[in-house]
């Protein structure tokens, strides 16, 4: 769904600059999964485990690039 927009900015921005960016993503979107969880009570090891789920159904779909 979202693989050819992702493949599309990595060819536009450059490998380098697009994983910096890509990096930042990845560290704020943890950050906003963390204090969710932490509100609603799910332990650490309960939301590793949804999110390796979550990225194995991602590869799956075809939905990460």
């Amino acid at each position: 769904m979202f693989a050819p927009i992702v493949v599309l900015v990595r060819n536009l921005l450059g490998k380098a600059k697009f994983n910096q960016l890509r990096g930042k993503a990845i560290a704020k979107h943890s950050k906003v999964i963390t204090k969710f969880c932490n509100w609603v009570g799910i332990e650490r090891t309960a939301r590793q485990n949804m999110i390796r789920t979550a990225r194995d159904n991602g590869k799956k779909l075809g939905l990460l690039a």
